[in-house]
């Protein structure tokens, strides 16, 4: 992975440029969707065509510095495998994006969010998984006061946030039938489970001090 994902960025920067000079977009480029699947922000051709190669490389360079600076960077390598699948997961989700717009800008006609959805089905399952293998650090899964003091709160934990994340996930496929209400689907789940694990880790917590 960590020869491939540096070979992928630079290729979304040679495809911004051979779009930029060879292919005919307008000035102003569709960039932004509302909840209803239709557009509501445009962007300059160059920065519709840079920008989201920009942001892949910059969201890279963070995920790899992590495991750096972290003081628990030796309870990281324990899952690095997972972490490191996450990334690529990440990169690649954003690289759709990107596809998408450029599509979108071309032309071809299709409903964004219905689209959308299933990369985000995806990137939630793996989120989930990723909770779930987690050890206790300061970046990765679910952090509280309790969480960070204690491998076993840690644990518990993130097992269940981990668990809820995927529930979550799985709720927003309705998005699919109800695409309008995708973002509730989305994020009603989503607040429900950052809810539950924060006062599970605190109840837990308390129970073995």
């Amino acid at each position: 992975m960590k020869k491939i994902l540096p070979i992928i960025i630079l290729i979304t920067f040679i495809v911004a440029t051979y779009l930029y000079f060879g292919i005919e977009f307008p000035d102003e480029m569709a960039s932004h969707w509302n909840q209803y699947g239709e557009v509501d922000g445009y962007m300059s051709k160059f920065w519709s065509l840079y920008l989201m190669p920009v942001i892949t490389l910059v969201i890279y360079l963070i995920f790899l510095l992590v495991p750096k600076i972290d003081p628990l960077k030796r309870n990281i390598e324990k899952f690095r495998k997972y972490f490191d699948r996450f990334i690529l997961l990440i990169v690649l989700f954003l690289i759709y994006i990107y596809i998408l717009t450029i599509l979108w800008n071309l032309g071809v006609s299709y409903s964004m969010t219905g689209a959308i959805i299933p990369g985000i089905v995806v990137l939630l399952l793996f989120a989930g998984d990723l909770t779930k293998k987690s050890k206790r650090n300061w970046f990765i899964g679910i952090r509280t006061p309790w969480t960070l003091s204690s491998d076993e709160v840690w644990e518990k934990t993130n097992k269940l946030g981990g668990n809820l994340i995927q529930a979550s996930a799985a709720l927003s496929c309705l998005g699919i039938i109800f695409p309008n209400l995708f973002v509730w689907f989305l994020l009603i789940p989503l607040l429900a489970s950052t809810t539950i694990t924060l006062i599970y880790s605190y109840f837990i917590f308390r129970n073995l001090s």
